[in-house]
């Protein structure tokens, strides 16, 4: 089951989905091109990366 991030809107604005439902993986798309492409990051990548961003980190 794919989720919208909560700070979408309904005026096409940037935004990405996540699937629930996988252990070892978490498929990510843009969410205006639903047939398109995932990007599946690790677990612990994931965490690492929501992580970071929540603490205001961005790396390279």
């Amino acid at each position: 089951m794919w989720r919208r991030s909560s700070y979408s809107n309904q005026e096409g604005g940037n935004c990405v989905e996540v699937a629930d439902g996988f252990r070892a993986v978490v498929p990510v798309r843009d969410s205006k091109v639903p047939h398109g492409p995932a990007l599946c990051l690790g677990t612990p990548s994931w965490h690492a990366f929501i992580g970071d961003l929540k603490a205001g980190r961005r790396r390279p």
